[in-house]
């Protein structure tokens, strides 16, 4: 009973908190967005998009901290949560700002995934415009001020972005700093992960409508073959009716009894 009643309390606070950290995902695409696409802005608007981008961390992190203590079996969570332990301690590596990128889209993606009110194509869907903004914004932010980059506007770091996660590649924008590379690594393996979700979504659903359509077919098959033999037997059984009816009944008669004029020979 009482693991019963912790797995209880931490499902309650995963499903009372999905929305409100969404929202804090939200907050920090902002904060993170800002300093990039405003690199003039004020010196107080830096700082309070930092001091966000923490905030929101840090957020991520208590959850899991939370989430670790709600547990049943302790050790049992932190094997099956990898991605989320290694999210939460990755910014206290280095403080860089992509690090605090990384761990919270893969702990936003984590609950993402844990949500059952997404779907995955809402999952897929979100996923794709989250790289594309997200390395987008990191690409630019790395290789804006490189010697000899040649992405230095973020429409050039989504064109780049778009082409380097659909895999074309088309070679006219591309990071020459080496954190650069990484996010275009990065961006790859994700794009082709993302591309064989979608190919496995559209097969399966593929399967089941046919699976559906063959099990209809064979339903009717089967309600036909029944109709087939019920009308078999009716046919029998009217068969046997008629053939009792034009039978003619022929009245037994009785041994001293004999017919109307027929009389009996004389002797």
């Amino acid at each position: 009973m009482p693991g019963m009643k912790q797995q209880t309390a931490q499902l309650r606070w995963e499903r009372h908190t999905q929305t409100p950290l969404l929202v804090l995902a939200l907050a920090f695409a902002v904060a993170y967005a800002v300093p990039i696409v405003a690199p003039d802005a004020p010196r107080g608007v830096h700082r309070a998009c930092l001091w966000a981008e923490w905030a929101v961390w840090g957020a991520f992190a208590l959850d899991y901290l939370v989430r670790l203590v709600l547990a049943p079996a302790k050790w049992l969570f932190v094997r099956s949560h990898p991605l989320d332990l290694i999210a939460v301690l990755l910014p206290l590596a280095r403080p860089l700002r992509l690090l605090r990128l990384v761990s919270t889209l893969l702990l936003v993606g984590r609950r993402a995934r844990m949500s059952p009110q997404i779907t995955l194509t809402a999952y897929v869907g979100g996923s794709v415009v989250g790289l594309l903004m997200f390395g987008s914004l990191a690409v630019l932010e790395v290789e804006r001020d490189a010697p000899g980059g040649n992405i230095k506007t973020l429409g050039d770091a989504v064109w780049w972005s778009f082409t380097t996660m659909t895999t074309v590649g088309y070679g006219d924008h591309s990071p020459t700093t080496g954190l650069g590379r990484l996010i275009a690594v990065g961006l790859m393996l994700s794009g082709i992960a993302l591309l064989g979700v979608v190919t496995a979504n559209i097969a399966a659903w593929f399967i089941s409508r046919f699976e559906r359509d063959d099990a209809e077919e064979r339903r009717q098959t089967a309600l036909l073959e029944a109709l087939t033999t019920e009308i078999k037997e009716l046919r029998a059984e009217v068969g046997r009716l008629s053939a009792a009816e034009t039978v003619p009944e022929v009245p037994a008669q009785s041994p001293g009894i004999q017919s109307p004029g027929l009389t009996s020979p004389r002797s």
